[in-house]
């Protein structure tokens, strides 16, 4: 993994892999798998990678697999971690434990309106990308406004996709375009 470029006050990582993030992939959602032993791996080496950035606070999602990476990065850093279910990945209804190539397969229509994404797509049964980027934002605003900084935030693939399409003129129309690999890390 690259090096975390210094200098910002918030960083959003995702968690590291669970066995639904392999092929075939599996919808988690609010779904809570544990971290398999790579992205118990991944965890460590991004507490490695985050180290230098003097980070002052951390923040998870409530969901074990974003917890588990957090808690590993404080036990490196000495941090505390605050959870914050405003963190999760979206709610994703009927989907959640289900492949996407069989979403793909079984619902061509639903699965290309979730590709185009946008302020009008929402989860048959789930949480529209609107909402799930508005109580991220709102999060985030929050350790802006309230945590020692700098701070890092774990969370999930689609909480960070959210919260910079928000900072981009496409707004979530741009949500697939942000490739968010286990344990990337982005400044904001």
């Amino acid at each position: 993994m690259s090096e975390v470029p210094e200098g910002h006050k918030l960083y959003l990582a995702r968690h590291g892999e669970t066995d639904d993030n392999r092929e075939p992939i599996r919808v988690q959602g609010f779904s809570d798998p544990p971290l398999n032993d790579t992205g118990r791996r991944q965890a460590r080496e991004l507490a490695a990678r985050v180290e230098p950035l003097g980070l002052r606070s951390l923040w998870s999602s409530d969901l074990r697999r974003a917890r588990l990476t957090a808690e590993i990065v404080g036990a490196r850093l000495g941090l505390a971690v605050t959870l914050d279910p405003r963190l999760r990945e979206a709610n994703r209804g009927r989907w959640e434990g289900r492949l996407f190539v069989d979403i793909a397969r079984e619902c061509p229509d639903r699965y290309a309106a979730w590709r185009r994404a946008g302020d009008s797509f929402r989860f048959p049964e789930g949480e529209s990308l609107r909402e799930q980027s508005e109580r991220v934002c709102d999060c985030l605003e929050a350790i802006r406004a309230t945590s020692a900084l700098p701070a890092l935030v774990v969370c999930h693939g689609g909480s960070i996709r959210v919260a910079l399409s928000e900072r981009d003129p496409r707004g979530l129309d741009a949500f697939h375009e942000f490739e968010i690999p286990n344990v990337a890390v982005v400044p904001l």
